[in-house]
């Protein structure tokens, strides 16, 4: 056997394979793929074979439409049959969320370049004639869509990695693996050992226990799945004689399963709530081709949904009952990426639609492990979207969860209940109690927005439909229901509206504990940050900065505040949800000579926000520091005191108001939001939440990753300029921003004003028009409450990007006029920030 390689792939599934594949296309070929029994021989075998172009991830989006577009080709590449019946793929609706989801993601599929077509219950019944439209509203159909044989496809991407040289071995058993001092790995087998550059997992059920091998904890485990394939139909069987097509796939998607002919008959796949977590320590050393026991019981309201829809279905008998585990993660989607805090060890594992995304996923992985950058925003499936709080009891709740709702309305707004609320600051119950509508970011519980007391919904404002899945709301045990999801502006539209407008009018206080926060220290540091971040490092003890760590394309991976809190000493604050993400990229950027040191600091250190024009009289009610602008002016930083609290105070916000982030030992959090609140109460102090400052960040232009802020975009594009020192001899990304302003931008950030809306605005990521032809997306809207404006930004074509333009955007299926406005419509001097 080999004894080394550039790079050992551990896993003979389709979505190993596609990673080999795609590695070997590169020009790789000094690659093996190591599988422990046979290809396929883990979940890829027992797949359905599904090919399901729709997501309303724009990440997952991408993936899904390169794999659909790359097998059909694979035949004439290998001489083998991948098995593709491109017969498109049906989705439908029977409710009004439903479809106004369906209007949501057709602007996403517009954006990636997938075709959707919207079908009235007559054209569903002309292409499936055995199916009823009792109730139907409407469908979206994927005429690129259909299915294809797993196993096939598994052999063709297998022979065309071997056809550019990559090394496959069968039957070979991973024991242990190994980084040595120089970095190189050492993959153990029971076939002997191989010394590689690169290693990457893809092994399905075994996930975390490849993961442990190298002190992993992957947030990956497996959900049974079952359907149901009968015996063949007459019906069916005289389309076929009479040469009719396929009827293709059919996805009750309000009742949870899906539906496609096989071999004659009919096959049912349903998403069911209660099927449960599996392989939790792992499959069996010998397990191959597995399956578990049928559940039919866990099934029922599904096989007599798809009875009512489909009446044929009842008439046939039972051929055969695959009960298999697919992998989940807590969120739904893939793990694609680095391993946290390991140097060129890759994750593709967490697929539960694998046979879809193996073609994109391989084909990312690839781009990512040889050029060192993706070529598409990973970020919805980079692998540290989770942190250290995701262990065993967190995944398998979140995991079948996420299982459950596969074919749930995926509302904006959505905040899934289970495993919460697991992380949370000090203030919580304080919050609460003050009518706190709680979110969850990275495992934290945060307030979206304050329902007035003793504020709550009736089931006739929820307004629920008559279908199996009809999930509206947030359900918080013991609590009333206070809000419901929509894609239009819902119940919490005008409180949101009352927050904004007391912070701007009076004083708010807002808990954002969640923030990544780190410490940065040692004699090297001031020169590591300047080469490592896009903006001069603070060179005076109190000052702020924002900053960002570019790729060498000059594309944006993470955002940072950076305040120089003492002698080669700097606190740095970037995005709660990015954590792991952030300072995986920094830890393994520190240099070897031990002259910087990195220290953690997000659950030692809380976040208090004091912002609105009275902020600066609360404030003085409760420390002796001059609050004066020549004192303390917009953009620093001091160590203060409030009342006995010590804490560091920021003269920064994210909402544009005067205001201050105090930055505290979090085990004084309630001690000094008391004093605040206090101080405060005589300037009608009252708490706001995350959506009021989203829509007042979305007021001042302000920038957010993964939306306006991507590898995808260059800085300049994004419209960074100010916050880009290019004085700088050198920094990561300065060349490839060089390179990009030479060759000329491809986008441009601008603001919108949107007109003539009245109840939806803008959400990111719809259609951007002029006179009929696409030229850009939205990365993010809302509503101005400020400005009294339906706002958006978006990425679009320069040459549409003038002052005053007048473009389209389409809005749940409504097209919408909309003028390209100056940034920052409120305030753009920013005299409330520096009052």
């Amino acid at each position: 056997m080999k004894t080394s390689a550039r790079v050992v792939v551990i896993g003979g599934g389709v979505v190993g394979v596609s990673t080999l594949y795609h590695l070997a296309k590169m020009g790789w070929s000094d690659v093996v793929l190591i599988e422990r029994k046979e290809l396929t021989s883990g979940s890829t075998w027992h797949a359905a074979g599904l090919l399901p172009l729709f997501n309303l991830s724009y990440s997952v989006g991408k993936l899904h439409q390169y794999s659909v577009d790359l097998y059909p080709s694979l035949e004439a590449e290998t001489d083998l049959n991948v098995g593709f019946s491109r017969v498109s793929n049906i989705r439908l609706a029977n409710s009004p969320d439903r479809m106004d989801e369906y209007r949501y993601y057709a602007g996403v599929a517009k954006t990636i370049g997938v075709d959707v077509n919207f079908l009235t219950p007559e054209q569903v019944h002309e292409i499936w004639p055995l199916a009823q439209m009792d109730g139907v509203l409407g469908a979206i159909q994927h005429p690129a869509d259909g299915y294809i044989q797993p196993a096939d496809l598994t052999q063709a991407l297998a022979k065309g990695a071997r056809q550019r040289g990559a090394t496959i071995m069968r039957n070979t058993t991973v024991t242990g693996i190994t980084q040595k001092a120089n970095g190189e790995w050492v993959v153990a087998t029971d076939q002997g050992d191989i010394t590689c550059e690169h290693v990457v997992s893809a092994t399905g059920s075994f996930a975390r226990q490849t993961g442990a091998m190298v002190g992993l904890d992957v947030p990956v485990i497996p959900v049974e799945h079952q359907y149901i394939v009968t015996e063949q139909h007459p019906a069916i069987m005289e389309r076929r004689a009479k040469g009719l097509p396929e009827m293709g796939v059919l996805r009750e998607s309000d009742s949870s399963w899906y539906m496609r002919e096989e071999a004659g008959g009919l096959l049912l796949g349903p998403y069911e709530v209660g099927a449960p977590a599996c392989y939790v320590k792992g499959p069996a050393a010998n397990s191959e081709y597995e399956l578990f026991p049928d559940a039919l019981e866990r099934l029922e309201p599904y096989i007599l949904s798809a009875i009512e829809r489909v009446p044929a279905f009842g008439e046939l008998g039972i051929k055969k009952v695959y009960n298999g585990a697919i992998a989940y993660t807590p969120d739904g989607s893939p793990i694609v990426g680095p391993a946290p805090g390991l140097k060129n060890f890759w994750l593709n594992e967490g697929h539960s639609f694998g046979i879809t995304a193996a073609g994109g996923a391989g084909w990312q992985l690839a781009h990512w492990i040889v050029d060192g950058e993706p070529t598409i925003d990973m970020m919805g499936v980079d692998p540290r979207r989770f942190g250290t709080y995701a262990d065993e009891g967190y995944l398998i709740e979140k995991n079948e969860e996420a299982y459950a709702k596969v074919f749930t309305v995926h509302y904006p707004d959505e905040e899934r209940e289970a495993a919460r609320p697991l992380r949370q600051t000090p203030c919580y119950d304080r919050m609460k109690k003050l009518g706190a509508v709680f979110g969850s970011v990275f495992g934290w519980e945060r307030p979206n927005w304050f329902a007035p007391e003793g504020y709550e919904l009736t089931d006739a404002d929820l307004d629920r439909p008559e279908t199996l899945l009809n999930h509206n709301h947030p359900d918080v045990p013991g609590a009333p229901i206070r809000e419901k999801w929509s894609f239009r502006r819902s119940n919490y539209f005008e409180h949101v509206g009352n927050e904004c407008r007391h912070v701007t009018e009076k004083v708010g206080i807002q808990d954002m504990s969640a923030f990544a926060k780190c410490l940065i220290s040692g004699p090297g540091a001031e020169e590591w940050l300047g080469k490592l971040l896009s903006n001069a490092v603070p060179k005076k003890i109190g000052r702020v900065a924002l900053s960002y760590l570019l790729t060498p394309a000059g594309g944006v991976r993470s955002e940072f505040t950076v305040y120089k809190r003492g002698p080669q000493s700097y606190y740095l604050v970037s995005a709660g949800a990015l954590e792991q993400h952030d300072h995986d990229y920094l830890i393994k950027a520190l240099p070897a000579d031990g002259s910087v040191k990195f220290e953690r600091l997000t659950t030692a250190m809380g976040v208090l926000v004091l912002a609105g024009p009275r902020a600066r009289d609360v404030l003085a009610k409760v420390t002796r520091t001059d609050l004066s602008n020549e004192a303390f002016p917009w953009l620093t930083g001091k160590r203060i005191s409030i009342g006995a609290a010590p804490c560091d105070a920021l003269r920064v916000n994210f909402i544009g108001e005067l205001g201050w982030e105090f930055h505290h030992p979090i085990e004084m959090q309630n001690y000094i939001f008391d004093k605040l609140m206090e101080a405060g109460a005589e300037f009608d102090i009252k708490p706001f939440g995350i959506r009021a400052m989203t829509s007042m960040a979305l007021e001042k232009s302000y920038k957010l990753i993964p939306r306006e802020l991507s590898v995808e975009y260059n800085a300049l594009e994004s419209g960074l300029e100010r916050f880009i020192s290019m004085k700088k001899p050198d920094f990561v990304g300065r060349d490839g921003l060089l390179a990009k302003k030479e060759a000329g931008l491809s986008s441009t950030l601008v603001t919108l004003e949107v007109l003539g809306v009245t109840d939806a605005d803008a959400r990111g990521s719809e259609a951007i028009y002029r006179d009929g032809q696409l030229v850009g997306r939205a990365t993010s809207g809302g509503y101005g409450w400020r400005t009294a404006k339906s706002l958006a930004l978006a990425m679009i074509a320069p040459e549409h990007a003038n002052l005053g333009t007048e473009l389209e955007i389409s809005i749940l299926g409504t097209m919408h006029k909309a003028v390209v406005i100056p940034d920052s419509p409120f305030d753009p001097e920013n005299l409330a920030l520096r009052s």
